[in-house]
């Protein structure tokens, strides 16, 4: 059975800085492309950032794009994503995804999700 369980949301000000957290089971971690998506309130979920198995390739959206920092740590089973200098429009859900096949970018690419975490930046 696989989870994907992520932590770490909050309500920051503009400006702030915050680290989530989503540790897997029932994944074979070490050979997973990861995601991280995120979803407005009456938007779509979209592309946020993605790490291959090794952590050597990363890729981010134009939006978060040196603000944000995707990584990984396969002994512990977990993808993180710190976000830094953050802004009201990434005010979001936040959800992990282990990749399935094909683009990277989109959502029905991911097999399996969590259940999200809430970042809320007020300005």
């Amino acid at each position: 059975q696989v989870q994907l369980v992520e932590s770490g949301g909050g309500s920051v000000q503009t400006g702030g800085s915050l680290r989530l957290s989503c540790v897997t089971s029932g994944v074979t971690f070490s050979s997973s492309t990861m995601g991280w998506f995120r979803q407005a309130p009456g938007k779509e979920r979209e592309f946020v950032a993605v790490i291959n198995w090794s952590g050597y390739y990363t890729d981010y959206a134009v939006s978060v794009n040196g603000r944000f920092t995707i990584s990984r740590d396969n002994a512990e089973n977990s993808v993180y994503l710190q976000m830094n200098s953050l802004k009201p429009e990434d005010t979001a859900v936040y959800y992990c995804a282990v990749h399935r096949s094909g683009n990277l970018y989109i959502t029905a690419s991911y097999r399996a999700w969590g259940k999200g975490t809430e970042v809320t930046v007020s300005s």
